[in-house]
């Protein structure tokens, strides 16, 4: 690997987060008592401000989005919005089904089994309610979103532009650089505990579920593109693998649109199309996410002794498929903003929920990756439709 690549590397959020995991797991086996209760303390009380700051970033990040979407007009654009949204349902629902088959079998329930084990209670824990719950933040953001973008509300507009840069700043500056620790806070506990080496061998069995689980939504969006359009599939996937490969190194999928761009006009679609799709689904079409993030909440819930239900699984798809028009403006926002959702719907505790962040973001790339790539198979759908 060459320098500047392992500097990258070192840098990126994965490896801070690789770090901490093994100082939690070095603290919690040589660390006193005193020491785990005090870093439980501080998780807690980071748990609670994350309750907090969900709600802010649902109506500073979603408000905006709607607007901005609602104001545009046209076939295309409605086309592209309706596909991207039914394949994030669609693949969460596939998630779904996928992991209510495979992980009852496959797991065991580890956090169940420690969770009667002597524990490190925190010290304290500061309480911090978050203003509005989720679900009073996500139809507050969709009316006033959907207002704005009939009435043209210049200075609504110019204010909520504003409230997420302050939204941005907040994630960027007081959770994700305080996320590593958190993840410490949770690996000490466990380790203390004598837990931490069957959760790891756990996490490893819901990680390869989720991969695999990705590659099969990508199959599936290319099959029903290359029947729409009469186009083999898998030679347009085997062209898309460069920005399948460029989004899994960078997990990001804004960053990787020149390259999306590049390889969907290789497919064949017109450029006019090509440059409407790409960069407005990149902020939109989350299927590979959708996809992980429900592989690792039901394998969580059966970890935590629970039974992955349709009603919840179904709930919980839709508040993500909306809250993932969020995702794309915070790193790790698709699983933060998950966090109230799955505690509230699933049942997930805020530690189960701390697991859930550090396997989630140990494979970051893989959702990044599926998102941008099924964005090439939206495009050929797309482009078919308005050839006709």
């Amino acid at each position: 690997m060459r320098i500047p690549s392992i500097v990258v590397f070192l840098r990126s959020h994965l490896a801070r987060l690789l770090v901490a995991m093994a100082v939690g797991a070095a603290v919690g086996a040589f660390a006193p008592g005193c020491a785990i209760r005090a870093l439980n303390s501080f998780g807690g009380t980071f748990a609670q401000f994350v309750k907090f700051v969900v709600p802010l970033i649902i109506v500073g990040l979603v408000t905006p989005a709607i607007a901005d979407a609602g104001s545009g007009a046209g076939r295309t654009l409605g086309l592209t919005m309706g596909l991207a949204y039914l394949s994030t349902i669609l693949s969460g629902a596939f998630a779904f089904t996928v992991a209510n088959g495979v992980f009852p079998g496959l797991l065991s329930c580890s956090l169940a089994d420690s969770a009667g084990e002597v524990a490190f209670p925190a010290y304290f824990v500061l309480d911090i309610p978050p203003v509005m719950n989720v679900m009073t933040a996500m139809v507050l953001a969709f009316a006033i979103g959907l207002s704005m973008s009939k009435l043209r509300c210049p200075a609504l507009s110019r204010a909520f532009a504003e409230l997420k840069g302050v939204v941005t700043l907040t994630i960027g500056k007081a959770v994700v650089p305080f996320l590593p620790l958190y993840i410490l806070t949770v690996v000490a506990d466990l380790t203390a505990r004598g837990a931490l080496a069957q959760v790891c061998g756990q996490s490893c069995k819901i990680a390869a579920t989720a991969i695999a689980t990705t590659i099969c939504v990508l199959v599936a969006q290319y099959c029903i593109a290359g029947a729409l359009a009469r186009r083999n599939p898998f030679k347009a996937l085997a062209t898309m693998l460069p920005a399948y490969l460029t989004g899994l190194g960078c997990c990001s999928s804004a960053a990787t649109i020149p390259v999306t761009l590049r390889q969907v006009r290789a497919n064949g679609v017109s450029e006019e199309t090509a440059n409407l799709v790409v960069p407005l689904c990149a902020n939109i079409h989350l299927a590979g996410s959708m996809a992980k993030i429900v592989v690792f909440s039901a394998g969580f819930v059966v970890l935590s002794g629970g039974s992955p239900g349709v009603g919840a699984f179904a709930e919980f798809v839709l508040l993500m498929s909306v809250l993932a028009v969020a995702a794309p403006g915070v790193p790790g926002g698709m699983v933060l903003a998950a966090a109230p959702i799955a505690e509230s719907v699933l049942g997930l505790a805020p530690h189960q929920y701390a697991l859930l962040i550090a396997a989630y973001l140990s494979i970051d790339g893989v959702g990044t990756a599926c998102n941008l790539t099924g964005d090439g198979a939206i495009a050929i759908i797309v482009d078919r439709f308005r050839r006709k």
